[in-house]
């Protein structure tokens, strides 16, 4: 599932979609059974079934949703008889929530549905059921401690303070090579069996004939990479340059291309040459911005369908 694939961006997708999920089966089985509820009404309901008149906020704080919400919601109950809204009698100043007899009523008939519901949701859940239900309570408390948005706040202020960091290839950087191109690629042409050669086995196919991988790091997340292949003694290609869009703006890209080719001149090289394809005018630009030359044809033997573009690298040449 795509959503799944998002993880801790997703939560609260997934769990809406979750939400949505059991709200739809328990609205079946009280059509089905002709329950006169719906499946959203039963928080507040059950609480004043629970707890006798309470006001919309102290409804709000039981129930953990929000005063808005609950006024909205009281609003179709009250509509539909379910609850009347009447003076507090020991405060006049402020209204309390009641339920009318429509809701006795209603209510009074749910045993047997409410203990099929919970029987129903472990015949169907498992042991799943209690896992979910324990989870829930350790987020609900956690959030008590502190609230997400203040979190992620705060990791957000920590991130974009940090430097922006090019490191080598180190073994534990190996998915972000493959995730990071297959992402870039996914998204703009497709994955050629070339790319999956090598993005699977860059140690084979990049480092030990003697290139180098880099990679952009903004504090703990990798969010580029770029690779110098050397094709053969003192040529080497610039490949694999993929920056996740999502960190536009951080110049990723661009250093991660002077890190390729302050390599290659560490390294001695007499050329360095790009394959790209014309489609790609920012990265086109940057590259002529960094020396690279437009040659008037494709480079013999290319490896890639996509390239359509071939530059050497000429910063002396104007």
């Amino acid at each position: 599932m795509y959503l799944e694939s998002l993880g801790k961006l997703a939560i609260g997708s997934r769990l809406k979609a979750l939400s949505d999920h059991f709200y739809g089966a328990a609205d079946e089985v009280y059509q089905a059974r002709g329950a006169r509820i719906e499946s959203r009404w039963l928080p507040v309901l059950r609480y004043l079934w629970d707890v006798g008149p309470r006001s919309v906020t102290e409804v709000a704080d039981a129930i953990g949703q929000t005063h808005s919400a609950v006024s909205q919601l009281t609003d179709k109950l009250v509509r539909a008889g379910m609850v009347r809204r009447r003076r507090d009698p020991a405060d006049g100043r402020r209204s309390v929530l009641t339920l009318t007899d429509k809701a006795h009523s209603s209510l009074s008939e749910l045993g047997p549905i409410w203990c099929a519901v919970r029987q129903g949701v472990t015949a169907s859940l498992g042991e799943h059921a209690t896992q979910l239900l324990d989870a829930i309570a350790a987020c609900e408390r956690a959030l008590q401690e502190r609230p997400v948005a203040e979190a992620i706040l705060a990791e957000h202020t920590a991130l974009i303070a940090k430097p922006l960091e090019i490191v080598p290839y180190a073994p534990e950087l190996r998915e972000h090579f493959y995730r990071l191109n297959a992402q870039w690629l996914e998204r703009y042409f497709r994955i050629e069996d070339i790319d999956r050669v090598v993005l699977n086995d860059p140690e084979r196919y990049i480092l030990q004939p003697g290139g180098a991988i880099f990679f952009a790091r903004l504090g703990k997340e990798i969010i580029g990479t770029c690779a110098l292949l050397q094709e053969s003694p003192g040529v080497f290609e610039l490949t694999k340059m993929s920056v996740d869009e999502t960190f536009r703006g951080l110049g990723a890209g661009r250093r991660l291309l002077d890190a390729a080719i302050a390599e290659y001149h560490r390294r001695e090289g007499t050329q360095l040459f790009l394959e790209s394809n014309s489609i790609l005018k920012t990265a086109l630009r940057m590259y002529e911005q960094a020396g690279f030359r437009l040659q008037p044809t494709i480079r013999p033997g290319s490896h890639y369908e996509r390239a359509d573009v071939y530059m050497i690298y000429e910063p002396g040449r104007t």
